[in-house]
């Protein structure tokens, strides 16, 4: 192996700084029929209102289902409760034959997108404009493209981290000493996302698990895939078609120039973005035939949620709050990291070292320095992006950096390398051996590409005869394991409390509604 500089710790940082450390994740996942077509079946009622209920809801359709942890101390807690919604799931799924799909591009679909309902959060003003959103992003993009499913894996660190480094900053740069703890975490946390975009190539071949798809996905879409067989389509040494041209992009955001430098730059365009109109959403127009809305504006965005990124800087909103105005009131207090493929295998979708490395992964891009990030290079990355989603297994293949084209393997090895002391410091901090293990784990699949989650699905679907197939046999093991599963006579009280609370907190938003949508609505544009 080639011998790189080895990545020295800040002499500052010491393993209790990490206390404090809170992660969550939000996993999606589509449910689909016993015939392997998407569920038509309303969200299910035992597992409480998805408008309200704090850990089970829906994303884009109705079939979509989020599951959503509370920030954890721990990741093997954090996958803990996971896996307890899934149980929840996977019970509530038993009675209709239903079943969770385990990839994240979706399983069989119909020609026509009215088969993909829309997700219903009831009648309350507040649920209308859930619904009239996901309308908006289907007249817009198409519904097919909002099957995909995806994981976000949200992270914080604590503010004694952030006060030591500070005071330690503060002793050589005046300008240091005198911003607010918020103002430096915000300048930190925007230095980690950087850095994120830099290694996002990395963190696709990584944990890509979606090389291939089933030609109904295709539908009159232009593509450039392969047939691997009749019943799908692929590309050899593709890793994560999911965050390429086929996936969750579209080329009215490529054009946006929202920066991540400081906080009221990052925030100046997601607004820019939402407050101008873009002709080809004009066109569409803001209602049906029958005056009904279709989408809530024709704006490039109809909200700040519409803008995909591979990560974001997060605050909690208060109710109504949009993100951009929780972020300039109170500051990023979380980074959420959103190019992370569903891992089929897992019954959970994420697997403990992949948890683990990410987070290795963050505490490197957040000590790591990081230049201001321009257009220039943001061409560059997403330049390296396509190459990695399309051919990241590719022998030989190269990316671009300021020091031009550089052989991928290489380029991988280097960081994965740098990363194994912070490995070491967390594992110090965890008592346990999961972080280093994590990154020995990834220094496997850097220099052995067929040991790739994507290469496996390849390999899995050639076996089996197609990725339908393959997610098939999955669902089908994931689910009668999770169904044997039991959980505690008072985690399962809890949940059922939590439920029957949710659908009285819906209740309770429309029986308090005092001005019909359209009013609503109006007031809201």
């Amino acid at each position: 192996m080639t011998n790189f500089a080895t990545y020295t710790l800040p002499h500052w940082l010491q393993s209790h700084h990490l206390n404090g450390m809170l992660r969550g994740i939000e996993k999606e996942g589509l449910r689909m029929q016993p015939d392997g077509f998407l569920a038509q079946t309303p969200h299910p009622q035992t597992l409480g209102s998805k408008l309200t209920h704090p850990y089970i809801t829906t994303d884009y359709s109705e079939s979509l289902l989020e599951l959503i942890t509370e920030p954890k101390a721990s990741i093997v807690e954090t996958l803990a409760m996971l896996r307890e919604l899934h149980v929840l799931v996977a019970k509530a799924l038993h009675s209709n034959d239903e079943l969770m799909w385990p990839l994240s591009m979706p399983c069989m679909l119909k020609s026509n997108d009215d088969n993909i309902p829309l997700a219903d959060y009831g009648s309350s003003n507040i649920g209308k404009l859930k619904t009239l959103y996901r309308s908006g992003l289907g007249v817009r993009y198409g519904r097919r493209m909002q099957t995909i499913a995806g994981l976000h894996y949200n992270l914080s660190f604590d503010d004694l981290l952030f006060s030591t480094w500070q005071q330690h900053e503060a002793a050589t740069n005046s300008d240091t000493a005198t911003i607010s703890l918020t103002e430096f975490k915000n300048d930190k946390y925007l230095a980690l996302i950087r850095n994120f975009k830099r290694l996002s190539s990395l963190v696709l071949y990584l944990t890509g698990a979606s090389p291939s798809v089933c030609p109904c996905f295709l539908t009159s879409r232009k593509h450039d895939l392969s047939l691997l067989n009749k019943t799908t389509y692929y590309k050899p040494y593709a890793t994560s078609l999911r965050m390429g041209k086929l996936g969750y992009t579209n080329s009215v955001q490529d054009q946006l120039d929202i920066r991540y430098n400081n906080l009221p730059e990052y925030i100046k365009g997601l607004r820019a973005a939402i407050d101008t109109p873009f002709a080809p959403f004009s066109r569409l127009g803001l209602e049906n035939e029958a005056g009904e809305p279709i989408q809530i504006n024709d704006h490039i965005l109809q909200i700040e949620n519409e803008y995909y990124s591979p990560i974001r800087p997060k605050q909690i909103a208060k109710s109504e709050q949009a993100p951009s105005d929780a972020l300039e009131e109170r500051g990023i207090a979380y980074v959420e990291f959103r190019a992370i493929d569903l891992d089929p295998y897992s019954d959970i979708g994420i697997r403990l070292s992949t948890a683990c490395f990410l987070e290795v992964l963050a505490l490197y891009c957040l000590l790591t320095d990081s230049p201001e990030l321009y257009p220039e290079e943001d061409q560059r990355l997403a330049e390296n992006l396509e190459r990695v989603v399309n051919n990241g297994r590719e022998p030989n293949l190269s990316i671009l950096t300021t020091q031009g084209e550089v052989g991928f393997e290489e380029w991988m090895l280097e960081h994965l390398e740098k990363m194994m002391p912070l490995a070491n410091l967390l594992d110090a901090h965890n008592k346990s051996n999961h972080y280093r293990s994590a990154v020995a784990l990834m220094l496997g699949r850097a220099t052995h590409p067929d040991a790739t989650l994507s290469a496996q699905i390849l390999a899995d679907t050639e076996r089996l005869g197609s990725t339908w197939q393959l997610g098939y046999n999955l669902a089908s093991q994931h689910h009668e394991g999770l169904v044997k599963q039991t959980l505690s006579p008072n985690t399962q009280a809890k949940y059922e409390v939590l439920a029957e609370k949710s659908w009285m907190q819906q209740q309770q938003l429309e029986d308090e509604q005092t001005v019909d949508f359209k009013t609503y609505l109006q007031a809201y544009r």
